[in-house]
């Protein structure tokens, strides 16, 4: 009936409006049934039971044998690591599969066969889990005593394939592998050559009291080459120059020039194409993503279009004011936007919208302004308002600045003072006094502050959260060194009484006072853009913190199979890999080896592969991949901040889409109606 089309007609432009809030493909089914299923599949619930359960197979790493349950990764000190029984990890892994195989049943059945087979990400994600439960069924039927785990290095894809930013990130890397591969393979070139030069020049002599360069680095091709590849990284130098130098002066030229070449221009020009190409493909990823949104937005007006409500005589499609607000209210979407929507809707005082005020009115998802601080109170009193003025005054906080200075100064002193001093030689008088005075001088600006501007206003900027959080905390220790030492005094000394003696009392405050100087950085524009330049990466960073722990742990998986039982007692004459006891589980694997290698130290000739495929990709890609996006993200900043003036009452905040907003191009009419028509589950009659 005409009832139940409307209802599907409205039904279909709500989930067309949230694909287009979460930039979502809308090539999926539309009818109702299959609207009920994509609604409750992307709903808060069904994505955090997903979320946890990537979570938790990941997790297993740090459980299975080789167990991380031990204080200790010191083999010297290490107890035996509790081990789980056979079945139990495995059993919880059959539990996450089986959430997998929903997920990819109901992403399969939503977007059809046709488009199934168009999409590689659910085809690899069907091959992952056939894969892994083949291995899972082997790994039961040999007791769980197999050493070899494929499946465990597959893991990372289940977080990859669930994030639509990191596939984009991951494309945008991909398409700027052959840019980088020349300059790599440049590099490569640059390190063989340098290694054929020096094999010849410290060659082995008839005096071997002036080989030791050739002994030390030089013996070999694979010595040689591992040396200067680590010196392409500074992390021997200038250990690899001194024998030769202390020979002769003339070698450091051999060096500098290796040196020179390699850090300062091959590696930069990495740098500089990687920048250039990958925001290139970032950008062409965040103009598909707008490209998205506006589709969806298009979407939801053609088949509202369709209610009865529509004039039959119209020469042009329209789309009714109250349709749209039954979609709205329908839809899941932020509750600022909503309003704001709501709100140009009732200023537009339109019964009937054409498909350029409809998509007009959803602009508001892409502005940036996200929060605007509470009004200060206004105060009858004269008293009180002269109040609001001096201790709502930026210079009242300029003094809060300097008095924090002061602070630092005087703790600074008494540290260079009591330097050398026994713990039972100090007298902590002086610097519990003026930590007392400073403490109460934080506490009354505060309280001068709350009542200047209102707790809510207070409480709205991020900088007084965090300053009037450790003025609290310092409060409290205050208080508590109080109660357990008494009022500072001379010959006030440290005595253990209770968790902590007077000596850490007095330097966790003072740890807590130095913390709390970084309140000047709002003060200082220069510092404050390079702050929320961070701030905002480590908001808009985490697909590329996902890849790197996709990285992360399928070398760590790797080094436990390649590496595992290399490890020999101290006292063997045998001479092993120092750090090949590091190896002996997941968690040691990641904090020691695989950080502590992100700047490079190769000791053993049969592992150097692993260790450079590891350098390649962590400190070569990947670094430059973040500084890419670091430089873009300032750039951006910058060019915001000589253009426009910062509205004192408003707060941004910058997504990557939001970052390329300025230089994004609108998608043509003619295009988002040449791809609605392609759309294999929506037949438009028009």
């Amino acid at each position: 009936g005409t009832g139940a089309d409307n209802d599907l007609y409205i039904n279909q432009a709500v989930v067309f409006i949230e694909d287009a809030i979460q930039y979502r493909s809308i090539n999926h089914r539309v009818d109702s049934k299959s609207l009920w299923l994509y609604r409750w599949y992307y709903s808060r619930t069904c994505q955090w039971i997903l979320g946890l359960t990537i979570t938790v197979i990941l997790a297993l790493a740090f459980v299975e044998k080789p167990s991380s349950l031990t204080i200790t990764s010191d083999v010297r000190y290490r107890l035996p690591a509790w081990n789980p029984p056979c079945g139990l990890t495995e059993s919880i892994e059959l539990l996450c599969f089986l959430v997998f195989a929903i997920d990819v049943s109901v992403k399969s059945y939503l977007i059809g066969w046709e488009e199934f087979w168009k999409n590689k990400w659910l085809m690899a994600y069907i091959l992952t889990l056939i894969v892994s439960l083949t291995d899972w069924i082997v790994s039961l039927s040999f007791f769980c005593a197999e050493d070899l785990r494929i499946r465990r290095i597959l893991r990372p894809f289940f977080l990859l394939q669930n994030s639509s930013m990191m596939k984009k990130t991951l494309k945008s890397i991909n398409s700027t592998l052959p840019e980088m591969a020349s300059v790599v393979l440049l590099l490569a070139v640059h390190l063989s050559l340098f290694t054929m030069f020096a094999m010849l020049l410290f060659a082995r002599t008839k005096d071997g009291q002036q080989d030791k360069e050739w002994v030390a680095y030089f013996r070999n091709l694979p010595d040689a080459l591992t040396s200067l590849l680590v010196l392409l990284t500074t992390a021997n130098n200038p250990d690899v120059m001194i024998p030769a130098y202390s020979k002769n002066r003339a070698y450091s030229i051999f060096f500098i020039l290796f040196t020179v070449l390699g850090n300062l221009f091959l590696m930069n020009l990495l740098t500089a194409i990687i920048y250039n190409q990958f925001r290139g493909y970032l950008l062409k990823s965040v103009q598909s993503s707008l490209f998205r949104r506006r589709l969806g937005i298009r979407a939801a007006f053609e088949v509202l279009s369709f209610l009865k409500e529509t004039p039959a005589n119209a020469q042009q499609s329209y789309v009714s004011a109250g349709a749209l607000l039954q979609v709205l209210q329908k839809a899941e979407m932020d509750s600022r936007c909503k309003q704001a929507i709501i709100r140009s809707l009732k200023i537009c005082s339109c019964d009937q919208l054409s498909a350029a005020q409809f998509q007009k009115l959803f602009e508001e998802l892409d502005k940036d302004a996200i929060k605007q601080h509470p009004p200060t109170p206004e105060y009858q009193s004269h008293f009180m308002q002269k109040m609001q003025f001096v201790f709502g005054h930026p210079y009242f906080g300029y003094l809060g600045n300097i008095v924090a200075l002061a602070n630092i100064v005087s703790i600074c002193v008494v540290l260079v003072m009591d330097a050398d001093k026994q713990p039972s030689e100090r007298d902590d008088f002086f610097l519990g006094a003026i930590n007392c005075f400073f403490i109460l001088y934080y506490v009354l600006e505060m309280l001068l502050k709350i009542i200047a501007m209102g707790l809510k206003r207070y409480l709205s900027y991020p900088s007084n959260r965090f300053d009037g959080l450790l003025t609290v905390i310092l409060l409290v220790l205050e208080i508590a060194t109080f109660a357990v030492y008494g009022f500072p005094h001379p010959g006030w000394r440290p005595e253990f009484m209770g968790l902590l003696s007077l000596w850490d009392m007095v330097r966790l405050v003072n740890m807590f006072i130095v913390f709390r100087f970084l309140r000047i950085i709002p003060n200082m524009k220069f510092m404050a853009l390079v702050v929320t330049t961070l701030l905002d990466l480590v908001k808009n960073l985490r697909a590329f913190a996902g890849i790197l722990v996709v990285v992360f742990y399928a070398f760590a998986i790797t080094g436990i199979m390649l590496f595992k039982g290399a490890v020999v007692p101290l006292g063997n004459t045998r001479k092993k890999c120092d750090f090949m006891a590091l190896f002996g589980h997941f968690q040691a694997e990641i904090i020691y080896c695989l950080l502590y290698l992100l700047s490079v130290n190769l000791i053993c000739r049969w592992a150097k592969i692993y260790f450079v495929a590891w350098w390649l990709i962590s400190s070569v890609i990947w670094v430059n991949l973040f500084i890419a996006l670091l430089l873009e993200n300032f750039i951006h900043k910058w060019d915001r901040r000589c253009h426009r003036e910062p509205v004192s009452d408003i707060e941004y905040q910058r997504t990557v889409e939001l970052m390329f907003r300025d230089v994004l191009e609108e998608p043509t009419e003619e295009e988002l109606m040449e791809k609605l028509h392609q759309h294999p589950h929506l037949q438009l009659c028009r």
